[in-house]
């Protein structure tokens, strides 16, 4: 057993941070900041905090752009420890290096339907798992089959902090592929509730297409 095992359970709330990341340049928006655009009048980083906020004791924001905007929300901003728009990693290392508890969850900002259970599925899971530092979602591949990850979607310990920093200085950017390459456990999200977690706003086109399906799921039957 390692100084990072969990009870069978897994960490609880109390022991969990939450961490919106928000800080990209929004490339593929147009650069618009992605966690202020509007799904039924509300920024989807209001709707990402409404869901994360009841299953974690605290939640910060990572963002680099419009701090006052993500303050109204009324959550810590944090801008990247790093300069340059680094990618979610500099967003991640912050948010560990930030965090007052011994986990971290981190989530999209433009992941507006977060399950109620996500973090007790990844908890559970790291308590079943105790030498794992690190729980990944992962979806359906609707394109290519089999299973696709959502590195985004993760619950890590604050101990990542310092080997990710060192990776950061050796010049890594992918999040999944750092995140996968440490000791960790892969949880499957399949049920009809998960399908519209999974599914980010990433262009202008996927936040229409979110928005259709958002429209499909509260409309009255």
């Amino acid at each position: 057993m390692t100084g990072c095992a969990v009870a069978e359970r897994g960490p609880g709330p109390a022991q969990i941070t939450g961490l919106i990341l928000a800080g990209g340049e929004g490339r593929r928006m147009g650069g618009q900041d992605k966690g202020l655009l509007l799904l039924h009048g509300r920024p989807l980083a209001a709707h990402a905090l409404e869901r994360l906020a009841p299953q974690v004791g605290q939640v910060l924001m990572s963002a680099n752009r419009h701090a006052g905007a993500y303050a109204a929300l009324g959550v810590p901003v944090l801008e990247d420890c790093l300069p340059g728009f680094l990618g979610p990693l500099a967003g991640l290392l912050t948010g560990l290096q930030a965090c007052g508890t011994d986990w971290l969850l981190s989530v999209p900002c433009d992941s507006p339907a977060l399950v109620p259970d996500l973090a007790a599925r990844l908890a559970t899971a790291l308590g079943q798992a105790p030498e794992a530092r690190v729980a990944l979602v992962e979806g359906p591949d609707e394109e290519r089959g089999g299973w696709r990850l959502h590195p985004a979607l993760a619950l890590m310990h604050r101990s990542l902090a310092a080997p990710l920093a060192q990776a950061l200085a050796a010049g890594e950017r992918r999040l999944g592929q750092w995140l996968g390459s440490q000791p960790h456990v892969r949880v499957r999200f399949d049920r009809a509730e998960d399908a519209l977690m999974l599914a980010n706003a990433n262009t202008p086109e996927a936040l229409a297409a979110l928005a259709d399906r958002w429209n499909a799921r509260v409309a009255p039957p």
